[in-house]
């Protein structure tokens, strides 16, 4: 049973959902779809446990397993109106999910189906919660975030590829320095990105440890011994991930540390997308007054009272939302911490906020990677002139004249506009075919070892 679009609205809920509704007029924002989806899968695998068990009759399980599939789908989110900003436990949200949910098996099945005797059956809010939380933010991972790093890792490898020839002056503290390539630069990034990868990863494998068979406290009272491993065995069968029982179900309940840990990661992440994002922008920058080293795909005019004027606008969204993760990881340290004796009291906003994060950062991967690093170009000629007249090349003769000398040079070089080579040759008694072997921007990007 779904409702069509056409249909009359009629609330599915019942009086704890509206109740909830009335005391949290908070933000207008419900819970994120992402978590309603779990929690109704959440409730598919305990009404399957509950019918194997003989707790739930066969019939009114069956009924409540495909209500809450349905749930899991997406098809009822119009009947989930309860406020981000509820009690700390989100049991308005578990009552509004045992409500919506009864009544679809009420209606499939002519029975009657009690929204606390039979969806939550071996159950509390306590435990359904911080499982659905994990579990949302575990499937986020797998069917957004990670396809979309290894999207952006994908185009930025062709770019590195395509471009490894390409010379430009490196840069620090904003000032030249020593050659590089553009594949070694790209390689930068590239790196940073999968080594937010490989963290989150290594993260999420706590996040797969769910609370569920704690119920009230972590005593699992009112629930078989094996109900929260069988919940999580029809978990892993329906998603391909690996759940279990948490080994500690006091912790699972009164702490989010795992979360805590999964965002520190995905902060991680952005601070690399940021980072990428403003060499992108410093390049970018210009077209004539800046470094103009590469020119970003043109999407749309860039001001509106400069005519002709381009922005890099991607570079720029990219960079909110890693200032949006970065400040979603604050809320959810301190959401973290405040768990008193048995139960984390700020569960829903700590859901709310890391499937932002998540859903952030997998779309800022994708626009970056698609609207573009894939369309970036390089302005090869010009930087291969910049990186040979760059007057920091002469680091290259430190072993032939001394630091000393070479400061001398570089300087005069500065001072008089002139090309470094041209300098070293009046200065020095360094041949021509010397100087041109020893100032070749390209040797210079992968140097031979120096014997200590």
């Amino acid at each position: 049973m779904t409702q069509s679009d056409n249909e009359p609205q009629r609330h599915l809920y019942g009086m704890q959902t509206a109740l909830a509704v009335e005391n949290f007029p908070v933000s207008g924002s419900p819970m994120p779809a992402g978590f309603i989806h779990a929690l109704g899968l959440v409730k598919y695998a305990t009404a399957r446990v509950n019918q194997s068990l003989g707790a739930v009759d066969g019939d009114i399980a069956d009924a409540i397993a495909e209500a809450a599939l349905a749930v899991s789908r997406g098809d009822y989110d119009a009947h989930f109106p309860v406020d981000v900003y509820q009690t700390g436990s989100g049991t308005s949200s578990n009552m509004n999910a045992n409500e919506v949910i009864a009544s679809i098996a009420a209606g499939a099945s002519g029975k009657t189906v009690h929204p606390n005797d039979h969806v939550n059956r071996s159950q509390s809010s306590n435990d359904v919660i911080p499982t659905t939380l994990h579990v949302a933010a575990v499937l986020a991972l797998q069917n957004s975030l990670y396809p979309a790093i290894e999207h952006l890792l994908d185009v930025s490898r062709q770019q590195a590829e395509a471009n490894q020839h390409v010379v430009k002056t490196g840069r620090t503290h904003l000032m030249d320095a020593m050659p590089v390539t553009a594949a070694q630069e790209i390689g930068g990034w590239i790196a940073q990105v999968d080594e937010a990868r490989h963290g989150i990863v290594v993260s999420a494998r706590r996040v797969e440890g769910l609370a569920i068979g704690g119920t009230a406290v972590g005593t699992g009272i009112n629930a078989p011994a094996d109900f929260g491993q069988r919940v999580c065995d029809i978990l892993s069968n329906h998603t391909g991930i690996a759940f279990h029982p948490s080994p500690n179900r006091f912790a699972a309940m009164s702490s989010q540390d795992a979360v805590v840990s999964l965002s520190g990661q995905l902060k991680v992440l952005a601070v690399a997308l940021m980072k990428i994002s403003n060499d992108l922008r410093w390049m970018n920058s210009g077209p004539n007054n800046g470094l103009g080293e590469i020119q970003l795909p043109e999407l749309q005019p860039g001001s509106s009272i400069m005519p002709g004027k381009v922005n890099p606008v991607i570079p720029e969204s990219v960079a909110q939302v890693a200032a949006r993760v970065i400040g979603n990881d604050t809320t959810i340290t301190v959401a973290g911490q405040s768990g008193n004796f048995q139960l984390n009291v700020m569960l829903p906003v700590v859901a709310d906020t890391l499937l932002q994060s998540i859903t952030l950062l997998s779309r800022a991967c994708q626009v970056l990677a698609d609207k573009c690093i894939a369309g970036l170009t390089y302005n090869s000629d010009y930087l291969a002139h910049q990186a040979g007249l760059n007057p920091v090349l002469i680091t290259a003769l430190n072993a032939q004249l001394g630091y000393d000398t070479g400061a001398a040079i570089a300087k005069r070089a500065m001072k008089e506009k002139r090309p470094l080579r041209e300098v070293a040759a009046e200065m020095t008694e360094l041949s021509a075919a010397q100087l041109d072997e020893l100032l070749d921007p390209i040797r210079l990007t992968s140097p031979e070892p120096v014997d200590a």
